[in-house]
């Protein structure tokens, strides 16, 4: 099995991360966990035609984990796709879906791209197998079964988020959180992993000044917390994501970062102090990660 981290960011737009986005490869198979900014190039990047990616998994329908798939489906269409995929996601994935493609934002596109002959072959395409899921097993086939289980990031009655477990005949496990605050759910349901695959969107730093201004910190997992959650789910390996810029160099992404943290204490060294808070508790193999990481199990 192979694990390649298409985008490693949180919301945040950042030149040197692209947004939420997990292929795993089991033998010649593709599973896409979230659909963030940047995801098709980075399927490209890594050698895999966006075509051969059949089953797409949103964790939760914030833009970051989801503002590519329109871009992804539009591609496929045009290397020529031969079926449409299946998107699995939360209540509320179909609404989201039929608003692109079906009398959606991107009608006139598809009208004047179906002038051409061989683009209406596979027109049908763009009218994804949609499965709006609950909690439990989502979806199995030969060689993988992918469950869910509700973690705690937007209030449920807005929209559901979903943490994501894959498992495969040949006996790996990988578990990715999507984005949550610590979650009791997330680790009954990661017990055991190879491979847990966990936001970790600000340092302990951040979320310190983010307390005092009140800003949102109940929806995500600190580094400290994470340390303590991967030890209580025996995880064979960590792999820290969803980073919110906080080690950006970039000017403009300071500036929209300074409601979140102090401006002077943005910057690169912080993956240090993320990596020390994370291993209070967590002796195991950890990496944090960055845009194109690759793990084979």
């Amino acid at each position: 099995m192979r694990v390649t981290m298409l985008g490693t960011a949180a919301a945040v737009p950042d030149p040197d991360r692209n947004h939420s986005g997990i292929l795993i490869t089991e033998q010649d198979r593709h599973y896409m966990f979230d659909c963030g900014h940047g995801a098709t190039h980075q399927l490209i990047r890594s050698g895999v035609n966006p075509r051969d990616v059949d089953v797409v998994v949103l964790s939760h329908l914030h833009y970051d984990h989801i503002a590519d798939f329109p871009f992804f489906l539009l591609t496929s269409w045009i290397m020529d796709r031969k079926n449409p995929p299946l998107v699995l996601g939360p209540p509320g994935t179909r609404q989201f879906v039929d608003h692109l493609f079906e009398s959606g934002a991107f009608t006139k596109d598809i009208e004047a791209r179906t002038q051409y002959k061989n683009r209406q072959t596979n027109v049908h395409v763009l009218k994804p197998r949609v499965k709006e899921c609950e909690p439990g097993v989502i979806f199995e086939d030969e060689l993988v079964k992918i469950t869910a289980c509700y973690v705690e990031h937007i209030p449920l009655e807005i929209s559901p988020c979903f943490g994501l477990r894959l498992d495969s005949t040949a006996g790996k496990s990988v578990v990715f959180s999507g984005d949550t605050a610590p979650c009791e759910r997330l680790v009954d349901m990661a017990k055991d992993c190879d491979l847990l695959i966990h936001e970790c969107t600000f340092p302990e730093s951040a979320l310190e000044f983010r307390r005092k201004i009140n800003v949102g910190t109940w929806a995500h997992t600190s580094p400290t917390a994470l340390g303590d959650i991967a030890v209580r789910c025996n995880c064979g390996s960590l792999v820290a994501t969803h980073f919110g810029s906080f080690d950006t160099t970039w000017p403009v992404v300071k500036e929209m970062l300074k409601v979140h943290m102090p401006v002077d204490s943005i910057g690169p060294h912080t993956m240090d102090e993320v990596a020390r808070d994370i291993r209070r508790c967590y002796p195991g193999d950890l990496r944090l990660a960055h845009d194109g990481m690759r793990i084979d199990l």
